[in-house]
């Protein structure tokens, strides 16, 4: 079987318990009588535990292998995943919520193993499956997760433990390495706040991870508070936020599975990022004035179509414009500053949610992916079609 796809079928599974939890967690948590706020700090620890691990992840993945540092996050999430769903506290939510963010902070891993096995021509595809493995994780498992809430919000947290432990054998069988040990620097503090403004001023680079640290946190007000507002708003069940999150996982699949290389061999990675950013702005306006069910459908739909244009091209340029040896580095830490972005942005999100309007965080949102378009106005391509911002400066 082919190395690429085994990493996707290994993403894609880890996905898919990760998926599960989401339409549940504002209904599970409020079943232990937590807040609007409360939610929103839940959803904010667990990405607060990725920005302090996903550059370490990345840089240890550099140095020792990227198999051994996938195959114990894998082994843990199970275990959290289980934790999560025996608890009976909001405490103990919390708690095995943080661990879990703390072992699946291992995207930049993945991230790193495509671009161990694939060329700069190819990348872009490359992060496209990855993208494809995101969109289907997101896919069925909201769905899973949403159609077995019916037999109580906890039994779907155990689906996804279970799986996640088939993901771990099927990775122990069947993931290879891709870069050999040894052949990284070492970097004895990866989450050091040096290493964060290192790849924010690297020169070719810089201005498209801020670019993605802005799109994740307009990105993550959105997600953090979607579900309160379609049950505060509009009375929507868990099922039915499952069944909406699976619509745009559907399209997501669509355009990052089959669509993305043929339009990057058309237009370019960075004419898709000025797109996606644009049109990802604009869908956020419209998403607070979009009632069920037609209304909403086409909303989440051209959201899903905008996103699936604008992560795996903005991810491909970031790799092509990084050397080999600072893979690991620079993907774990532009994966640890979008961990950083939904860390934060669902507290803002909550805050705005609970003391401004119910979809105060959507129109925020919008307003920040205006800011990033002109970032991406700023980054100008080179005649290989590559990112490159003015000389000397990110």
């Amino acid at each position: 079987m082919s190395p690429l796809l085994v990493i996707f079928l290994t993403v894609l599974v880890d996905l898919i318990g990760f998926g599960i939890v989401i339409p549940l967690l504002t209904f599970y948590a409020e079943a232990y009588g937590a807040s609007a706020m409360q939610v929103t700090l839940l959803m904010a620890c667990y990405s607060a535990a990725q920005f302090l691990f996903a550059p370490l992840w990345g840089a240890l993945s550099d140095r020792h292998g990227r198999r051994p540092v996938l195959l114990l996050s894998i082994l843990m999430a199970s275990l959290m995943l289980a934790g999560f769903a025996w608890a009976d506290e909001l405490w103990l939510l919390f708690l095995f919520r943080t661990v879990h963010g703390v072992f699946a902070a291992n995207i930049s891993v993945a991230q790193a193993c495509i671009a161990d096995l694939t060329t700069p021509e190819n990348r872009a595809r490359g992060m496209g499956m990855l993208g494809a493995a995101f969109g289907l994780g997101f896919t069925l498992g909201p769905w899973i997760g949403g159609e077995f809430s019916v037999y109580g919000l906890s039994a779907p947290i155990w689906v996804a433990a279970a799986l996640s432990g088939v993901n771990f054998l099927m990775a122990v069988v069947m993931l290879p390495e891709t870069r050999a040990p040894g052949t990284g620097p070492a970097r004895a503090r990866p989450i050091h706040p040096g290493a964060f403004l290192q790849v924010i001023r690297h020169p070719a680079v810089g201005r498209l991870i801020t670019l993605f640290f802005l799109m994740t946190f307009a990105f993550s007000m959105m997600e953090a508070t979607f579900s309160l507002f379609e049950e505060h708003r509009y009375g929507l069940t868990a099922r039915d936020v499952g069944r909406v999150l699976g619509l745009i996982g559907v399209v997501g699949i669509v355009v990052q599975g089959g669509l993305i290389g043929r339009l990057t061999r058309r237009f370019g990675e960075l004419r898709l990022v000025r797109v996606g950013i644009t049109g990802l702005a604009l869908t956020l306006v419209l998403l607070p004035f979009a009632p069920p069910w037609a209304p909403l459908l086409a909303v989440c739909g051209l959201l899903a179509v905008f996103q699936g244009l604008l992560q795996p091209s903005s991810q491909a340029l970031i790799s092509k414009r990084t050397s080999a040896e600072e893979q690991g580095f620079v993907l774990g830490t532009n994966q640890s500053l979008s961990a950083l972005a939904r860390a934060t942005a669902p507290t803002l999100g909550g805050l705005l949610f609970a003391k401004v309007a119910l979809g105060a965080a959507f129109i925020a949102g919008a307003a920040l992916l205006g800011l990033g378009s002109f970032v991406a106005l700023g980054i100008r391509p080179d005649p290989s079609g590559h990112a490159e911002g003015p000389p000397g400066a990110a």
